[in-house]
């Protein structure tokens, strides 16, 4: 009978060993996925200074954030402030975000995501808040929201490099209200102004962006050649 319960408890711990282990495994592959950064992008308009954006990705509690800045010039000289400010699980799926724009009136959005719905409050200066939930079929949604770049650093830890190919992520682009999806495929290396990346592109139904990464595929470059549209990380 000892013999029987000694190897028994041996099976029970050899068990336990290798649960732990394959835990630890997936928790170390999913702190992975996502990556610190910090720093400012130069946004280009056929060569020209257009603005800058400041942002920084940094861990925060149990999950992440991510926020940034962008400070631009508009057609008509006018100057427009965006702030974005996104929570995300380790897995890189979001949980809440906020928006502010302070252009010619000031508006905002609160949204936040549950079982792959995104739950989206506007307000608009003069107006009265205006809810709105938008349906995605899964929980693992991207958000890319209109002139805050470093949303396409955390895409592109999205991308699962290991496996490659075409890989197909819903998206949100919160100041539109719009839901959609984006096809990422690694494109290779590439070189740019002497410089050597690593390419990610991005297509969506109407663009195609070219995100040109470092050998830790930190962003560092965005090429939008159909708008004649640069976004470069300073030193």
């Amino acid at each position: 009978m000892g013999t029987t319960i000694s190897r028994s408890r041996l099976a029970c711990l050899a068990l336990l060993f290798a649960l732990s282990l394959t835990l630890a495994r997936a928790q170390k592959k999913e702190a992975a996925l996502l990556q610190a950064d910090k720093g400012r992008f130069s946004l280009l308009l056929e060569g020209k200074s257009i603005g800058h954006e400041e942002f920084e990705i940094a861990p925060s509690g149990a999950g992440w954030t991510a926020r940034g800045t962008t400070s631009l010039k508009t057609e008509k000289g006018a100057d427009t402030k965006v702030t974005g400010s996104l929570t995300l699980n380790p897995d890189g799926s979001p949980v809440a975000y906020e928006w502010t724009s302070q252009a010619e009136k000031s508006s905002g959005a609160h949204v936040r995501f549950a079982n792959g719905i995104a739950k989206i409050t506007l307000e608009m200066q003069g107006s009265r808040p205006f809810e709105q939930d938008l349906t995605f079929g899964a929980q693992r949604i991207a958000v890319l929201d209109n002139n805050l770049y470093h949303q396409y650093a955390v895409l592109a830890r999205l991308y699962d490099w290991a496996k490659g190919g075409t890989q197909q992520l819903p998206v949100l682009i919160p100041q539109e209200l719009t839901p959609g999806s984006v096809a990422l495929e690694s494109s290779g290396s590439r070189t740019v102004e002497g410089k050597g990346y690593e390419g990610l592109r991005v297509t969506t139904s109407d663009l195609e962006i070219l995100l040109l990464l470092d050998a830790k595929h930190k962003l560092m470059r965005i090429e939008v050649p159909s708008a004649k549209v640069s976004v470069v990380r300073e030193p």
